[in-house]
């Protein structure tokens, strides 16, 4: 199983990016899906989750700025961001969790200039 992400980049302060991951190879559904954010020096955080149903979960940092969404035919995740901050500044990594375990994107960067 891969997941494949793409969509960063560099935007000034304000704007919006929108990031997708898509999960490819021989697997029987998805169960969570979600972003994870890793800024220079920090340890990686829980942007938000979004279970097979659609249910959500928001980091604080990023309520009402960022949506998650998900298309269970195409085994994909996305991260509509908007209104983006310099401290959203990190590598954001999908991950999605399988009866077996999870599986973790490549990362990709998305820098807010100020």
């Amino acid at each position: 199983v891969q997941l494949q992400a793409s969509g960063g980049g560099l935007v000034q302060a304000g704007g919006s990016l929108a990031l997708s991951c898509a999960a490819t190879g021989s697997f029987f559904g998805i169960d969570d899906m979600a972003w994870y954010r890793q800024a220079p020096g920090k340890q990686r955080e829980l942007v938000a989750r979004i279970t097979r149903l659609g249910g959500t979960v928001y980091a604080d940092s990023v309520k009402g700025r960022f949506t998650i969404s998900r298309d269970n035919v195409k085994d994909t995740v996305y991260l509509r961001m908007n209104s983006l901050k310099p401290e959203d500044t990190a590598v954001y990594y999908c991950n999605a969790e399988f009866n077996w375990g999870q599986s973790w994107g490549q990362g990709t960067l998305v820098t807010v200039s100020s």
